[in-house]
């Protein structure tokens, strides 16, 4: 297995385990994806996709409706995109996205949860070039052979393709999203869920007590409402 699997392992207990949480990433999901391309999930491939997160983390039918029907709405502000890159203690890279209505605000609480957990914010371009830009799609296992999957979806770019409990996960470049979807819903195969993620490329292994200083940070940052994914170096156990 590669290293796509590894991290995929190793985070699946650890990271979206507050469901409301997932709600609010998936509804203003749902908004940037409509603002971007219209309210059509016919017409409009992210929102397509969002739409399929949703029912991944079992968000009610009416919610998305409503989520969708608030986005169409002029007044409804948009988000903006930011990735901010800096250092939790030990040397350990961490890089986190957030969908902001405030940038301001939003500068001001990741800046202080690095100064208050002995980490430091740095500049644009300082840690990102550690990780991978991944793209990844969820599919209905159901007659499917992953070993196929992975010989067939090769040339769309596909670079790891593995089964779990609730699937065949399928790994690829994130340029290379739009032409995996569009080969999946051409060839009718049921997309549970699909998103974007940054393995990190060298992972540094910590003491216990180093691991905890570390988690502090990452914990504040994932509590943020404006924050919607953090990536870090630092080695995650694979124990189930």
């Amino acid at each position: 297995m590669g290293r796509a699997f590894e991290f995929r392992k190793a985070r699946k207990m650890k990271r979206w385990s507050a469901m409301s949480k997932a709600f609010t990433r998936i509804g203003k999901d749902i908004v940037m994806a409509v603002k971007e391309g219209g309210p059509d999930p016919d017409s409009n491939s992210r929102l397509r996709a969002v739409i399929q997160n949703a029912k991944a983390v079992n968000m009610p039918k009416d919610n998305i409706e409503r989520a969708i029907k608030r986005a169409s709405d002029k007044n409804q502000g948009d988000y903006k995109e930011v990735v901010f890159e800096g250092y939790a203690p030990h040397g350990i890279a961490v890089l986190v996205e957030t969908a902001t209505d405030n940038n301001t605000r939003t500068v001001a609480n990741v800046r202080s949860y690095f100064n208050k957990c002995d980490g430091s914010l740095g500049t644009s371009g300082s840690v990102v070039f550690m990780f991978d830009r991944t793209c990844n799609f969820r599919i209905n296992a159901e007659g499917l052979d992953p070993e196929e999957i992975e010989l067939e979806f090769i040339d769309y770019g596909a670079e790891e393709v593995f089964a779990d409990d609730d699937g065949i996960l399928i790994y690829a470049p994130f340029e290379n999203f739009g032409t995996i979807q569009a080969e999946l819903e051409s060839r009718s195969i049921e997309i549970l869920s699909s998103g974007f993620e940054r393995i990190p490329q060298v992972t540094k292994k910590l003491s216990t007590e180093q691991a905890e200083e570390v988690e502090k940070l990452l914990e504040k940052l994932e509590e943020d409402d404006d924050v919607q994914n953090v990536y870090h170096t630092m080695e995650e156990s694979t124990d189930e």
